[in-house]
């Protein structure tokens, strides 16, 4: 007797084999082995989609990284333009417990110093005779709230006291009354920062020096600055030779525009901080009229620039903590970015050396200590149409000037009786001091921005 399931296998082993050997069998169809299975619910062609995806991906990733790469080499670039001024930082540690207190709040205080240094590229204007000197010192100040900025500049000639400085050879200088400049020529930023922190009772938080290269590069790099001048000016020795008039200024010429004493004006140093107040002023709105700030293609090559022309200190001595004080400060409206001369008059004692006006300079240093609003009328110390006629203080014979020139008093008080913002609780209004904005119109004199603000 014969088992069936062993018929049943031998004959579906039979059908098995004949469907390998010959590759087909009568009124069957023979499926292809080499085409892909498809799973359920995929269309043919699924796979090569799903490869092409993924180059796409790859290459995306290749290109974000390619860019990051790229950035973070132009951060680099930019962060190393920077010099750091690490020995200033030591210094001042040695004297911490007389420095004033650093304010509560945001405010932020800035020391800004411009050397005349004649190292490295800044070697085609001399030869360094000692020590660099400052001829220029603005100590500007950032509210809180980041609404207001107010620079105030400190003539290089004012008499003050002088602390015990260290020089750069390790030898000390003693406590004298002299010029303020001295104190960077023999101390360094250290010593002009405790100088000024003496003089004003105000905390420096940070302070940045520019030089005679990176101040003309910056210039060139935002297209040139407007400047207004009343006559045509032919200076053999600052070599500028320009029209009357509206005109902007490339580097070479903003700088000798700058830092002209004799050629310019009435010759004198407090004509001159006015004329840098008016040109920061410009450049300022410059920088915010041609969409510097918000356009990267525009931004990188001022930052470039900007940061090549820069010694700092530690606190702001990277792009990411430059960045973020410009962030902070960059919507202040125009009107709000003050400048001014610290109130001043010749030194009784010479002609040639200032001396502060008080108590006027001491209210403007208290306004600055306790983040105050300080107000700035015309600069040439007209009545603005905005205030009530002022009460101008007798003038003294001013220094440094050509014979029959006159500099007027560097502060005046508005008249009235009512209280305004900012005043003593008591009626008194606060004082106006000759100076200008960033808002301010070089060329005009009658319009709605040059009133007092």
């Amino acid at each position: 007797m014969t088992d069936p399931g062993t018929d049943e296998d031998r004959a579906t082993a039979n059908r098995t084999a004949g469907t390998a050997g010959t590759g087909h069998r009568a009124g069957h169809s023979t499926p292809d082995l080499r085409r892909p299975r498809t799973a359920p619910g995929c269309r043919p062609g699924s796979r090569p989609r799903r490869r092409w995806l993924r180059w796409a991906a790859l290459s995306t990733s290749l290109a974000v990284l390619g860019a990051a790469g790229a950035g973070w080499t132009l951060y680099e670039k930019l962060d190393d333009n920077i010099r750091t001024d690490v020995g200033t930082a030591k210094e001042l540690k040695r004297y911490a417990a007389e420095r004033p207190v650093a304010p509560a709040g945001e405010a932020k205080n800035i020391l800004l110093l411009g050397s005349d240094s004649r190292d490295g590229s800044n070697s085609a204007y001399g030869h360094d005779e000692g020590s660099p000197r400052s001829d220029t010192a603005i100590l500007l100040h950032l509210s809180a709230d980041r609404r207001r900025a107010t620079g105030v500049s400190l003539p290089r000639d004012l008499m003050v006291d002088l602390p015990a400085c260290r020089q750069a050879d390790g030898s000390h200088i003693e406590p004298q009354f002299a010029q303020f400049n001295w104190a960077f020529q023999f101390g360094g930023a250290a010593c002009a920062i405790r100088t000024v922190e003496k003089l004003t009772g105000v905390r420096i938080d940070h302070h940045l020096v520019v030089d005679f290269a990176g101040f003309k590069s910056l210039v060139d790099t935002v297209g040139g600055v407007d400047v207004c001048l009343p006559g045509a000016v032919r200076d053999r020795d600052s070599k500028l030779d320009l029209p009357a008039g509206r005109q902007t200024l490339g580097g070479e010429d903003a700088l000798s525009f700058v830092r002209a004493r004799h050629g310019l004006g009435n010759g004198s140093d407090t004509d001159r901080m006015h004329r840098q107040q008016q040109f920061l002023g410009s450049l300022v709105k410059k920088v915010r009229s041609n969409g510097v700030l918000l356009n990267p293609a525009k931004l990188y090559p001022v930052v470039h620039s900007a940061t090549s022309a820069l010694t700092a200190d530690e606190g702001l001595d990277s792009l990411g903590e430059l960045y973020e004080l410009v962030r902070g400060a960059r919507d202040i409206p125009e009107d709000q970015v003050r400048f001014l001369t610290v109130p001043r008059q010749s030194y009784s004692r010479d002609g040639n050396r200032d001396e502060l006006v008080q108590p006027a300079a001491g209210q403007l240093f208290a306004q600055l200590r306790e983040d105050r609003p300080v107000r700035v009328g015309d600069i040439d110390g007209k009545t603005q149409r905005a205030a009530p006629a002022p009460s101008v203080r007798p003038e003294r014979p001013a220094r440094n000037h050509a014979p029959g020139s006159a500099v007027r008093s560097s502060m005046r008080t508005e008249a009235g009786p009512q209280a305004r913002p900012g005043d003593d609780g008591k009626g008194k209004a606060p004082p106006v001091y000759p100076g200008t904005t960033a808002a301010h119109d070089i060329c005009t004199t009658d319009g709605a921005e040059n009133r007092v603000n």
